[in-house]
């Protein structure tokens, strides 16, 4: 099985453009970078396209290309750019749209279709590992449950490091549960074997 290379760069440009090296591990990319600390990131790089087709156009071999007469299918190793439709960022940051009230048309539910429907476009996403100040994830650091059970309404940098956070448990896992006719035998321990 082989493993993405990703490319080790200071930031997303330098990334697609002028890579240290590439590197499918932290402390691969650690050693291309000279022992300085790196972190992984993704970014969005380069300027937004209003359809698919233009973004795939213009990162031809970049990313892989599904239409027809133009397939193009990477190797497991350069998969590290993606193409993403996000919203746009259009003058001032507009609020999200109601919820879609159901109607009934014909036995069957469908939502009325929203009045200024959200305008979206296609950036290029690059996954890297970043070379320097390495992110703060602070393992004891409030878990996103209970952010948002405060009430408050976080700003973004708080949502952005909650979203970087490793997954934790509630509480810690318990130990396996041994059933009726299993026991552990005296010599290796780590082994179950039936007895009936």
């Amino acid at each position: 099985m082989s493993a993405i290379l990703y490319p080790v760069a200071v930031d997303a440009e330098a990334a697609l453009a002028a890579p240290l090296g590439r590197a499918a591990r932290a402390r691969e990319a650690q050693r291309l970078a000279g022992g300085e600390a790196v972190t992984f990131l993704t970014r969005p790089v380069g300027p937004d396209f209003a359809s698919r087709e233009a973004a795939l156009d213009a990162y031809a071999g970049k990313v892989e290309d599904d239409r027809p007469g133009r397939l193009l299918s990477l190797p497991p190793e350069d998969r590290y750019c993606r193409l993403a439709e996000l919203a746009a960022q259009v003058g001032r940051r507009r609020p999200l749209p109601p919820p879609a009230q159901p109607t009934l048309l014909e036995g069957r539910r469908w939502p009325a279709p929203p009045a200024n429907p959200i305008v979206t476009v296609w950036r290029l996403q690059v996954s890297f590992w970043k070379v320097g100040a390495a992110v703060e994830l602070s393992p004891d650091g409030p878990q996103a449950r209970r952010v948002r059970r405060t009430g408050a309404e976080p700003d973004r940098e708080t949502l952005d490091a909650l979203t970087r956070q490793p997954l934790r448990a509630v509480r810690p896992q318990q130990p396996l549960d041994i059933g009726l006719f299993e026991v552990r035998t005296p010599e290796a321990p780590h082994i179950l074997i039936a007895d009936e």
